[in-house]
């Protein structure tokens, strides 16, 4: 379970472990995504929620780059090149004749 996050260059920042009813609570979160953060009554448990919580973030990201690419698709070239105050951009072509 520990190597998962090795190999995606991810690492976990465990926090001290806490006694809740006299039950080991182990905490941490994910360095690079510190929105990422999980708990469990072992260091295992604590990994498991971690990599299930990233998967959901990936499978929420992936949903919508692939929105963003239909929309984009949806677009001419002329609207693409489009400045947001309606300008066009100068200087280089699509290779068109003219």
């Amino acid at each position: 379970m520990f190597e998962i996050f090795t190999e995606l260059n991810l690492h976990v920042t465990e926090m001290p472990v806490e006694l809740e009813e006299n039950r080991p609570v182990y905490r941490g979160f994910l360095r690079e995504l510190p929105q990422i953060a999980g708990q469990g009554h072992s260091r295992q448990a604590l990994y498991r929620e971690l990599a299930e919580k990233y998967a959901a973030y990936r499978q929420r990201l992936e949903e919508q780059s692939s929105e963003e690419a239909q929309t984009t698709s949806l677009l001419s070239a002329d609207q693409l090149l489009k400045y947001y105050d309606g300008e066009t951009f100068d200087g280089f072509s699509f290779g068109e004749k003219e």
